[in-house]
């Protein structure tokens, strides 16, 4: 059984910062890609940024400059930096990983985390 759980959100003024965090646990073989996806109300889930096993990163175009994802591999867990915060970057944030348990990697989700921010 593996879990992604993520922490770290929560309400911040317009140009605040917040960091994500998501620990997977479980028997867990290795880890590959590590992503964070957010979901604004009525869009489409997009991807804000990713990291593989490593360290080298990809961001969607909106945040460069502003967030910044990384991860420690020994604590099976990946960050989100997240700074100058605009509202419309309001949205549920969720952890994604591409975890091998065995032979074949699987893809994981966590539950989500909300962020609000606010103008």
């Amino acid at each position: 059984q593996v879990q992604l759980v993520e922490s770290g959100g929560g309400f911040v003024h317009a140009g605040g910062s917040l960091i994500l965090s998501c620990a997977a646990s479980g028997t867990i073989f290795s880890i590959n890609t590590m992503c964070w996806y957010r979901q604004a109300p009525g869009k489409q889930r997009e991807l804000v940024a990713e990291i593989n096993r490593g360290g080298i990163t990809n961001y969607v175009d909106s945040v460069k400059g502003r967030f910044n994802i990384s991860r420690d591999n020994a604590k099976n867990t990946v960050y989100l930096q997240m700074n100058s915060l605009e509202p419309e970057e309001t949205a549920d944030y969720y952890c994604n990983a591409e975890i091998r348990l065995g032979n074949v990697p699987l893809n994981y989700w966590g539950q989500g985390t909300q962020v609000t921010v606010s103008s």
